[in-house]
């Protein structure tokens, strides 16, 4: 008997619903080296839950909430989808520790732009060149 290894990254529930049973069941479509995929009931609504498998820094969880409308849309599996890449689309930006909009960036100096217009001379110019 082969076991499908894909199932074991799944943290599988034992549905509560429908609703949850049907997510659970296209989760189990997704195989990814870096990320496991798992669902629960919370208050209505049915979130996706996204973790690193083998991560070797403190990262969250990423919760991505699933509304019945969705659940409803004629095009689930599809709809899904693209929920889910804009989903891994957020929770990887949410994972920087520092971008350039974090820290101020120094304004130039008048000795900077000096520095930068000498370096931005003809090639020819700069090595004594006649053009």
């Amino acid at each position: 008997m082969k076991t499908d290894f894909r199932q074991l990254h799944y943290n599988i529930a034992v549905p509560d619903s429908p609703q949850l049973a049907k997510v659970l069941a296209h989760l189990r479509l997704y195989d990814h080296p870096l990320l496991t995929f798992s669902a629960r009931e919370k208050n209505g609504l049915i979130e996706i839950l996204i973790d690193l498998k083998h991560s070797t820094v403190a990262v969250h969880q990423y919760v991505l909430p699933i509304h019945a409308r969705d659940l409803e849309h004629p095009q689930f599996a599809w709809h899904l989808q693209r929920q889910i890449y804009d989903g891994l689309h957020d929770y990887f930006i949410e994972m920087f520790i520092g971008t350039p909009q974090d820290s101020v960036v120094p304004r130039s100096t008048a000795a900077d732009r000096s520095v930068q217009h000498d370096s931005a001379q003809p090639h020819s110019a700069q090595h004594g060149e006649e053009s």
